[in-house]
This record gives C-alpha cells, structure tokens and sequence, in this order.
C-alpha cells in the first residue's frame, strides 16, 4: 500500500513539472512573438540596437565629369593623389604593434631622404620634423598631389613614421594647356563629409562645377563581429534612401589640342627668351564662334599649380586695356558701310587739329596727300579720325555699341568684365577711332571681329562644343549669331581693304605674309594709360603690341589675335618680328590641320575605362572593345591608370597604356605624337626631352628598363 502511494505521488509531480514546463514554453514563445513583432525590450528598440553595433555606413564619392578637346581627347579627368605627412608622436601606436612615427635620431636621414623627391630642401623637411609640440605634419604645397609613382617611389625608401592620405584629385596629362580657360579643381573638405568634393577654382573647372560635380552618396552594410563586411557595401540590396552617388556630367570644349599645344610652344618660345610683362592669343573660327586655341603668358601647370601664384587672372576675359590701331578693323568696317570710306580717294596725312589739339599720324608728319587705302596700309591715325568724323560721332558710337566692345561678352567665365570708353568731349570721341580712350578685353574685341571675318555676323564666342546630359545624351552648342552691324558686302570690302597691310608696298604688316595663303591684317601699337599716375606711360618699351588676322582674306577660316604687352628694352627683336614669330608659323599650321574632320572621327571609337580593374581584366575589356595593342606599364596585378584616358576616341589599332601599382617600367614611345608622349611621360612622372617634330623614332632608355618618377627621357621625332 505504501508501494503503491509512492509511485502515485511520483506520478502527480511528473504531471505538475510538464504542466509548468509548459507553462514555461508558452510564456517563451509569447515572448518571443511579442519581440519579434514589436521589436523592442524594456523600451529598448531592438533593431537600433543592432544597426548600431553592426551596421556600418561609408561615403561613396562621386566622379567628377571629365572636360575633353574637341576630338575626344582628355584634357581634365579624375585621379587619386597622394598628400605627404609625418607623425611625430609614439603615442598613436597600438600597444605591441610597430612604431609608426619618426624617431628624433631619424629626423635628419628622413628629411635628407625626402629631399630627393619633393621640392623641398633638406633644411626646411628637418625645420619641419623638429616642430615642438606637434602630433603630426605636413610638407606644404610640395607634399601635396604627389602622384601614385611618386608616392610609390618614397614608400620604397621605408621611413619610418611617413605617411600618405589618398583623396581625389584631378588629372591635367598636358600641364600647361590653355590653363586659365579650363582651370583647375581642388578637393575641399566639408563638415558634412557627404559635401567633401573636388571644386572648380579658376576657368571651365569654376564656371561649369555644378555641371561637372556629382552628388555623393551613403551606402550602408552589415558587419559580423569580428567587424568585416557580412555583405557588399555597394550592393543593391544595401542601399540606403540616399541611393547611389550621382557622377558628374562631362563637357566637350572646341579646343584642338593640335593646334593649342603647338600654340603653347610658341607662347612659350617668346615669353622665355624676351620677357614681356603679359601676352594673349586666340584662334577663333568666324563662322561658327568656337575657339580653338588661346593662351596667355605670365600661365600656370594645372597639374602642378606652378605659377599660379603670377597670374590668377583670365587675361582674355578680365582684364581691358586700350587696343591700339586694331580696332581699326571696326573703324573702317564702320565707314565702309555708312559710304565715306572711299579707297581711291585722297586726303593730307600728317596731321588733324580736333578741339584745339593736334592728333598725328605715328611718324608725327604723314606722307604727303595720299589715297585712303594707302592711309590704312600706313595705319593712319588722321584717316581714320577723318572717318568717323564723315559718319558722324553718334553714328560712330552706335556701331561700338553694336559690335560689343563696351559690353560684357556672355563668355560664361565668371571673371569676365565690361569694357568701358570715355565719349564726353570730340578729342575723347575722335581718340576712339584709333583705339585711344576706349578699353576691351581680347575676348569681346575678338567677338566684333567675327562681323568682318563672318559676311556680317557677329558670332557668340564660346569655348563648349558639346555638353553630356542626365539621360546620357549630348547637347550640341549650336552656333549663335549675336547681331549683324554691317552687310555681307562690307564685310567683304572690309577685307580686301585690309590686304593692303601686307601687300602694299606701303604696308606696315608684311611680315606677317604666310606663304601660300593670302591673308587680311592690321597691327596695332598701343600706348598704355596708368590709372594711379593719370597719364600715358613713356618709354621705347612701354606699349601693348598686337595684330589680327583673317585667312584666307576672301572667305575667312580663322582669326588670330595676339598681343605683347611691355616687351624687355633688351630683348634685341621688334615687338611686331616677335608677334610674327607666334602668327606664321602659327596660322600657317592651322590652315594645314583644318578643323577637326568629322568624317575621321566617326572612325574612332572611344577608349573604355578599366582604371581599377586587375590587369587581366583590363587587357580583356581593351581588348573586348577592339584595342589588341595594350602594353602594360610595371609589374603590378591592379591598374591605377591608363593612357589615353577613359572616353578618349582613338583609331583602334592605336597603342593602348595600363599603368599598374608594381614597379614603373619605361614604355615604348616608338611612334608616338609629340603631344601623346608628353603626356604619357607627365602621366608616369618622367621628365621628357623632345627633340624634333613628328612622331616618335627612338627614345634613349629601352622599353621595360625599369623607371623611377623624375627620371630623365630623351625621346628623338621626325
């Protein structure tokens, strides 16, 4: 019985223990579907909880749109650079791990190291080094922008507590390439870092940064514990509201870099050797309006910043000066087409008496009694006064007004100014016929220009041939007529008058004779106006010198303008046999290239970007695309840049470069143009010699030799 009553109480607990075992059970669940549903505990949001210690979010920058040539041929393009710095205290160090800043009796060996590949001497990296109190520094401007070769370069000295900080950068492959009208961007960092981006500070970079930035973007991911990314932070499947970041739009300008790099040279050649205070050049196609060339002196390299700090203004936009006799181009125009130019007719050169004061011809006493035509082959100040005296001052002023020299020209650059003219009393007015007392910018003088070279039309200037669109569609910059202030028939006359510069005997501009090509010309040699002192400055040196050019004469391909203001007392040539130096060979060279032809073009096809790809798949996607000439610079597994660059269009059996992050090895440049090996030795670092014209037929350091960054190359061109 007692058997029996103890086996009936064993039975009763297990009966309890399931029932509360149960009970249990049920309350877990419950639990965990009142968890699961509403997501939090105690007050505490669950999913939060867990973003917060899992979730991890980057920033993913935006491309900046590219700026090309006319042809396809990158002239601005994003890349990485690298900023140079130094910790200088231990205490940044995780605790076992290497030191990872300049001990104090390696400060002078490190700063002698770096001396031999940034521009700074030993003394000033060692000032550096040695300042107190400081955690960590910098190199100044010479430790900025260093490119991925360089970088690589002082990495491979291994220096101890020397450092580098990635960001982006832009890539100018020519240097100095109509610096002031493209410009330059510069990575600036925002308190939002969703802000932090490259921004336009000068020329096309500034006036179109809303059209060539992107929108950058957060993308969110999931980490583990061990903190590693679960899953792809650019997967769709982690995109946050923000979604992806938005590249910037690309820009087409109507530069040919054949003609503006062969410009440079010349620019180069005078500015160098003779030392004048400034110069300005520009070739313009009449009718359309697009700029194919321009440059000026004092310039800057846009990859380097070098000599910016001469010239920030944009001389062919922001800066008016008084033109001198070229504006004797409009006077005549003017008079032509209100019928008081006659050129068979005579008059006494020599001089004119307006409002009791002498006005002369240059060489103060004229040339007797001679016709019109003769008077503007000699640039006869008291012809064209005579003229407008003929036409009528107000008539005079209401052609000004409409050729625009006074105004702001629409140029799109941000800097640009109006020009400006006193036209108060007749000595003030009659002044303006010969380019005295007025002031113009390069830009708007050349936009009248267009009228003459234009059967009438003035065209818009501008520098953008096309522009990428949101859709992936291209918007043509179609030509723009401004206003037509003369006849067809003006205009033509107008430039037969102005053969008589050079090819009358009398003409002031035989020089400028290209052979081959018969062209409309006048010169100019203006005096300059010093606004603190009130006067005209004196002296042999003191003067703007210019000329433009119509060629051919009877139906104008080009204008070209130049000017040469302060040319050195020493420089031992004529500021005019200096202008001719650029103008012949210069125009000549333009007339021979021709606008770009677009029937070539359709033949090219563009170069696809596989910057960041592994090499094998970089050579696959050329390749896929139909370059099979791809050689591969040094002996990495990744590319970090390519030549030509990404959307540039070339001939398909060109040469194609990828640039790895191994070590550099000098290419081959055999058949290569001069401006595509400048390039590509920028590209690489190299300082290229270039002897010769043409393409490349030998170069003195054999292809796959390897190559440090500033090493020298000779390369020969026929």
């Amino acid at each position: 019985m007692k058997h029996q009553n103890s086996k009936q109480n064993r039975l009763q607990f297990l009966h309890i223990m399931m029932l509360l075992v149960s009970f249990i059970f049920v309350l877990f669940v419950g639990r965990l579907a009142y968890i699961m549903l509403g997501g939090e505990v105690d007050g505490v949001d669950l999913r939060a909880s867990a973003q917060q210690q899992y979730g991890r979010s980057s920033i993913q920058l935006a491309k900046r749109g590219t700026i090309y040539d006319v042809g396809g041929n990158a002239i601005a393009t994003d890349a990485t650079s690298y900023n140079l710095y130094a910790v200088l205290t231990s205490a940044w160090a995780d605790e076992g791990a290497e030191p990872i800043h300049v001990p104090d009796d390696q400060k002078e060996h490190t700063a002698e190291v770096l001396s031999k590949h940034i521009d700074m001497s030993k003394e000033d990296i060692l000032k550096q080094l040695n300042t107190e109190n400081a955690t960590q520094i910098e190199f100044g401007q010479a430790g900025k922008n260093l490119s991925y070769a360089k970088m690589q370069e002082i990495q491979n000295e291994n220096l101890q507590g020397i450092h580098f900080d990635p960001q982006p950068s832009r890539l100018y492959p020519s240097g100095i390439f109509a610096s002031h009208v493209i410009g330059y961007a510069q990575f600036q960092e925002a308190e939002n870092p969703l802000d932090s981006r490259l921004v336009g500070q000068l020329g096309l970079e500034k006036s179109l940064d809303s059209h060539l930035a992107g929108k950058n973007a957060i993308k969110d991911y999931q980490a583990g514990h061990d903190q590693v990314a679960v899953n792809d932070a650019n997967s769709d499947d982690n995109e946050t509201a923000n979604g992806e970041a938005k590249d910037g739009l690309d820009v087409y300008t109507t530069i040919d870099t054949r003609l503006q790099t062969y410009l440079e040279g010349l620019m180069s050649n005078i500015y160098d050797n003779y030392h004048p205070e400034s110069m300005t050049a520009m070739l313009v196609e009449p009718s359309t309006g697009n700029v194919l060339a321009a440059s000026q002196r004092p310039t800057f390299n846009m990859q380097t910043r070098k000599g910016i700090e001469d010239m920030w203004t944009n001389l062919l936009v922001g800066e008016a000066f008084e033109p001198g006799s070229v504006i004797k181009v409009l006077t005549i125009a003017a008079a032509i087409e209100e019928g008081v130019f006659d050129p068979d007719a005579t008059y006494q050169s020599g001089s004119i008496i307006v409002d009791g004061i002498r006005i002369s011809d240059w060489n103060k006493v004229g040339w007797g009694t001679i016709t019109q035509l003769e008077g503007l082959s000699q640039s006869s100040n008291v012809l064209v006064v005579k003229l407008v005296q003929a036409m009528g001052y107000d008539t005079w002023h209401k052609y000004m007004v409409e050729f625009g020299l006074t105004q702001k020209p629409n140029s799109g650059f941000s800097d640009e100014i109006a020009g400006s003219m006193n036209y108060d009393e007749e000595l003030q007015k009659a002044n303006t016929a010969f380019g005295q007392g007025i002031q113009v910018t390069p830009w708007a003088l050349m936009q009248a220009y267009t009228a003459v070279g234009n059967g009438g039309k003035m065209m818009k200037l501008h520098v953008i041939d096309r522009l990428e669109k949101e859709d992936g569609s291209i918007e043509v910059v179609k030509p723009e007529v401004i206003s037509s202030p003369i006849s067809e028939e003006t205009a033509q006359k107008t430039l037969k008058a102005l053969e008589s510069i050079v090819y009358a005997p009398t003409g002031t501009g035989k020089i400028y004779d290209v052979e081959g090509t018969r062209l409309a010309v006048k010169t100019g040699t203006a005096e300059i106006f010093d606004e603190k002192a009130g006067r005209y400055l004196s002296g042999e040196s003191n003067y703007l010198h210019s000329v433009v050019g119509f060629a051919p004469s009877d139906h104008p391909q080009y204008i070209l303008y130049l000017t040469l203001k302060k040319p050195s007392p020493s420089a031992g040539k004529l500021a005019q046999v200096q202008l001719s130096e650029i103008f012949v060979p210069f125009m000549k060279r333009a007339l021979e290239y021709g606008k770009l032809d677009q029937s070539d073009q359709a033949h090219l096809t563009a170069v696809p970007n596989v910057v960041n790809s592994s090499i094998q798949s970089g050579q696959q996607t050329m390749q896929g695309n139909g370059f099979v000439n791809v050689e591969v610079i040094g002996d990495g597994d990744k590319v970090i840049e390519q030549f030509p660059q990404a959307g540039t269009r070339r001939s398909l059996d060109n040469r194609v470069y990828l640039l790895t992050n191994g070590q550099v090895e000098c290419p081959n440049f055999l058949g290569l143009e001069k401006t595509e090996a400048i390039t590509l030795a920028r590209l690489l670092g190299i300082n290229l010699k270039v002897n010769g014209e043409g393409k490349v037929i030998s170069q003195n350091i054999e292809p796959g030799r390897p190559i440090s960054d500033g090493q020298g190359l000779t390369v020969e061109l026929q």
